[in-house]
């Protein structure tokens, strides 16, 4: 009898321990301390971050500094709201030498043509930017509109923002999204950038990813003000793709948008 209860009480003590040790990790993954889902930077060397006024007042040399490659940054959301830190995050991001794109979170909840001269109103055409981003995932579960009214809004606002900046606009989702609006979207000429922070993204979209969020929780130096997180994302290539697929100077990287 003292055997089985000792046994009992090892075992009982061994899985208090692991219990401790599964929480203490899900802990440090969810302060950011830790991530389990990290692509090799001799796979992936070309690395990013997107941010917003969440991230407060961002000191875009320190992010360099730390090999970040290319940045997006929130511009607009909807048909009315501008990001209060877009316009400082522009200009120091593309002073700092960072390839610099601009995002706008899809509303479900407004007009394509509306939202699309908001991000046009906040958002320059600078030639050597980074091609304008759709940001679309749900913010809701409940009264969403059905998926064809979405599906041409997304097709409306792709094509406004391909003609006003001349790029070939990029949609930011999750493959919940992507399997909702995007895999069967008509006129859909864009490029993937997918969140997915388990795993690497799905092969089968299409197009295949270009850019991936592989960590929404990411821990930099250099911003302060708001969120010690920051969300960080590589490019599917290396530095060499990169350069010749979004049109810059291979001699000279980043130097075009030094001071713009």
């Amino acid at each position: 009898m003292k055997q089985t209860r000792k046994k009992i009480r090892r075992t009982l003590t061994a899985w208090s321990i692991l219990l401790l040790i599964v929480l203490l990790l899900l802990l440090l993954g969810w302060r950011g301390v830790i991530w389990f889902n990290m692509p090799s930077k001799r796979r992936y060397p070309v690395r990013g971050v997107d941010v917003s006024h969440y991230q407060g007042t961002v000191d875009w040399e320190c992010l360099s500094a730390q090999g970040v490659t290319f940045a997006f940054i929130k511009a607009t959301e909807g048909s009315g709201t501008t990001d209060e830190c877009f316009a400082a995050n522009w200009q120091g991001a593309r002073a700092a030498g960072i390839f610099t794109g601009a995002y706008h979170f899809f509303s479900f909840d407004s007009s394509a043509e509306t939202q699309a001269d908001n991000f046009i109103a906040a958002v320059p055409v600078e030639p050597d930017a980074m091609p304008p981003v759709i940001d679309l995932e749900y913010y809701r579960t409940e009264n969403l509109p059905d998926a064809e009214t979405v599906k041409q809004n997304i097709s409306v606002l792709l094509e406004r923002l391909r003609s006003h900046y001349g790029k070939t606009p990029v949609i930011y989702t999750t493959k919940g999204c992507w399997d909702a609006y995007l895999q069967d979207l008509d006129g859909g000429d864009y490029l993937l950038w997918m969140r997915s922070i388990l795993t690497a993204p799905a092969g089968e979209t299409a197009p295949l990813w270009t850019f991936w969020q592989y960590n929404p929780r990411g821990r930099l130096d250099g911003y302060t003000g708001g969120t010690d997180l920051i969300d960080l994302n590589v490019y599917r290539g290396n530095l060499e793709s990169f350069l010749t697929e979004f049109g810059y100077d291979a001699a000279e990287p980043a130097a075009s948008q030094k001071g713009g």
